[in-house]
């Protein structure tokens, strides 16, 4: 017994509708791979280039305000230091030679110091004379810096970024970039890689100035203020370890010079 009867016409039209569907969903899938954001890969070149941008961006802030390099002796004796430091840079760390290296300061009042990659250094003019920092104290400061640079710390903190949130690879480099210094869950997220790469900058940042043939006793007096300054030298802030365990560290190095401080400095 027949229960269901199928014209022959009828089959060759869902024949042909069921061909149209599937090259209507093939072309549909290829236009929604075509679309897709190719997954983030980062390169030091591009790190470089879009920190070069944001600090050109800075300055420009700085220059609109009135707040860039106000004090011409003190930028004088930063750019001093740098060069002096820049070029030990180029010995132990020889892809920084082609680096062009670069230090502004700032009167913002909030502004403290910090590099960025391929070399852009900014020091905040008004906690640098709070401090009363000597030639020797000041290269200190941009030593470490500087070694925040030469340690490639921000690639580093994008790669965690990617690790951890796979998701921010579907997104650009621009988004990553602004995201790691204003996103407050990223910022949470990356605190204790960023107080381990303090710890190395101070370490890598003394080596430095000792090889660049700064006295040691002056740059031990850097971390002294650096307690004497801090309201609460035991304990460590949201993004930096204890005043007081960075200066232990400091004086382990001025006692043994070489040893102590060339160890993991890289």
């Amino acid at each position: 017994m027949q229960i269901f009867k199928c014209p022959r016409t009828s089959l060759i039209c869902l024949s042909r509708w069921a061909l149209v569907f599937v090259l209507f969903s093939a072309q549909a899938q290829e236009k929604q791979e075509d679309q897709q954001v190719p997954p983030l890969v980062l390169s030091p070149a591009q790190i470089h280039q879009g920190a070069a941008a944001l600090y050109q961006k800075r300055l420009a802030e700085l220059d609109a305000a009135h707040w860039l390099d106000t004090d011409a002796d003190f930028l004088l004796k930063a750019r001093r230091a740098l060069a002096r430091l820049q070029a030990q840079a180029a010995l132990d760390f020889p892809e920084s030679r082609a680096w062009q290296w670069d230090v502004h300061t700032s009167v913002e009042p909030l502004e403290t110091a910090y590099a960025m990659a391929g070399g852009k250094l900014l020091i905040g003019l008004e906690q640098a004379r709070l401090w009363n920092l000597s030639e020797t104290e000041l290269a200190m400061l941009i030593a470490h810096e500087m070694a925040h640079a030469l340690l490639a710390h921000n690639q580093e903190e994008y790669e965690f970024v990617l690790d951890q949130f796979p998701e921010w690879r579907l997104r650009s480099f621009a988004e990553l970039e602004q995201a790691v210094d204003h996103d407050e869950h990223l910022i949470k997220a990356l605190a204790p890689l960023g107080k381990e790469q303090e710890l190395q900058a101070d370490q890598a940042g003394w080596r430095l100035a000792v090889r660049a043939g700064y006295p040691a006793a002056g740059l031990l007096s850097f971390f002294k203020k650096l307690v004497k300054q801090a309201g609460y030298p035991n304990f460590e802030s949201a993004s930096h370890p204890a005043p007081a365990q960075r200066y232990a560290r400091a004086r382990q190095w001025a006692i043994a010079p070489d040893d102590s401080a060339a160890s993991n400095a890289r």
